[in-house]
C-alpha cells in the first residue's frame, strides 16, 4: 500500500465522524416521537417498534413510540401535521391515511400537509377467521357463503379508509360480493373481536395476525398479494382462488410534518436507510410477514401522488364513505 493511498483511506476514517456528526446537527436536540395512528398490537406498531431502537442509534437522538388511534388514523395524522416541522414529530402510516380519509371526511390535513421522509416497508394483506371456525374449510367456501348471505358476512377492518378497509372494498367488488362491514379503531382491536366470535373475518396485515395464526387462534384463508406470501408458502392467494388479477399490500411510510428543513429530512431518510440495512431489522420485520424497503423521499412522493389520484377517483365514483 503506498503513502497516497494510505493516506486517503485515513483521511476518508477520520472524516467518517464528521460527516454523521453534521447530519444529526441537522435535527433538533431533542426526543423524536414516532406517531402511530392506530391502537398497539396492529401493522403500524409493529413496525415502528422494530424499527424505533436502530433509528435511535442511527439518528443519535431517544425515539419513543406514541399510539394516537382513533377516527381511522385522523387523530394521530392531525397531530403530525400540526407538529413542529423540526424533524421531531413523524407519522408511521400507510397511504390512506392521508389520501384517502380527506376524501371521506373533513379533515385538516391533505397529502400537501406532510413531507415525505422514505418508504419502510410492505407487508401481505391476509383474511383470517377464527380458529375454530368450522364453516368455512377454505377461501372459496367463505365466498360462497357470502354470495348467498348478503350483508351478513361481519368482516371487520382498522377503520374507514384504511388499507384493509380499501382491501375490503376492492373484494367485494371483484367477488361480486357485499358484506356487512364492521370498522374498528386498528386492527388489535378487531382481532380480538375475530377471536371472540363476534365477527366472521378481519382483513389484516400479517404483521398483525401472526403471533394469532402461529397459535392456532386465528386461520388464514388466502394471502391478498400478487404472489403467495414466503412466510406462508402454504396459504393461495385470491388469484389462485379465482379473482384473477386481484392484488392488495400494505406499504408503510415515514411523513414530516410539511415545511421540514430538506436537510433534516434527509438526515432521517440517511437513518432509516441504515437501520432498515441492519440484519436484526430484516430478520424481525420478516418475522412479522413483513418486508423491509427503503427508499428516497421523491419516491415515496410519486408513491403517493399516486394513490391520491385513485383515491380521488374512487370518491367520485361514491366507492369511499366515512362508514358502511
Amino acid at each position: 500500500m503506498n503513502r497516497r493511498t494510505l493516506l486517503a483511506q485515513m483521511l476518508a476514517l477520520g472524516a467518517a465522524p464528521y460527516v454523521m456528526g453534521a447530519r444529526a446537527q441537522s435535527l433538533p436536540n431533542k426526543t423524536v416521537t414516532l406517531i402511530v395512528p392506530f391502537a398497539p398490537g396492529g401493522n403500524l406498531d409493529v413496525v415502528a417498534r422494530a424499527i424505533a431502537p436502530a433509528l435511535e442509534q442511527n439518528l443519535g437522538r431517544n425515539v419513543i413510540v406514541d399510539n394516537r388511534p382513533g377516527a381511522g388514523g385522523v387523530i394521530g395524522a392531525s397531530a403530525v401535521a400540526r407538529a413542529e416541522p423540526d424533524g421531531s414529530t413523524l407519522l408511521v402510516t400507510t397511504p390512506n391515511a392521508v389520501v384517502v380519509l380527506p376524501k371521506m371526511a373533513r379533515t385538516n390535513f391533505k397529502l400537501a400537509s406532510f413531507s415525505p421522509v422514505g418508504l419502510v416497508s410492505t407487508t401481505s394483506l391476509v383474511i383470517v377467521v377464527k380458529g375454530g371456525d368450522t364453516r368455512f374449510k377454505d377461501v372459496e367456501a367463505l365466498l360462497a357463503y357470502a354470495r348467498a348471505n348478503v350483508g351478513k358476512l361481519a368482516a371487520g377492518h382498522a377503520g374507514p379508509g384504511t388499507t384493509n378497509h380499501m382491501a375490503l372494498l376492492q373484494l367485494e367488488d371483484a367477488a361480486k360480493i357485499r358484506l356487512n362491514q364492521v370498522p374498528y379503531k386498528g386492527s388489535a382491536p378487531a382481532l380480538i373481536d375475530l377471536m371472540g366470535g363476534q365477527i366472521d373475518m378481519v382483513v389484516d396485515q400479517l404483521t398483525s395476525s401472526a403471533p394469532h395464526i402461529q397459535s392456532g387462534a386465528l386461520r388464514v384463508l388466502a394471502v391478498m398479494s400478487r404472489e403467495r406470501d414466503t412466510t406462508l408458502p402454504k396459504v393461495p392467494t385470491l388469484r389462485e382462488a379465482g379473482l384473477a388479477n386481484f392484488e392488495a399490500t400494505t406499504a408503510t411510510g415515514l411523513l414530516a410534518p410539511a415545511g421540514t428543513p430538506a436537510a433534516v429530512v434527509d438526515s432521517i431518510n440517511a437513518a432509516l436507510r441504515r437501520a432498515l440495512a441492519e440484519g436484526s431489522v430484516r430478520s424481525r420485520l420478516q418475522s412479522v410477514g413483513s418486508v423491509a424497503q427503503a427508499s428516497s423521499p421523491q419516491e415515496l412522493l410519486a408513491s403517493l401522488q399516486k394513490e391520491d389520484a385513485r383515491a380521488q377517483s374512487l370518491a367520485a365514483a361514491g366507492r369511499l364513505k366515512a362508514a358502511e
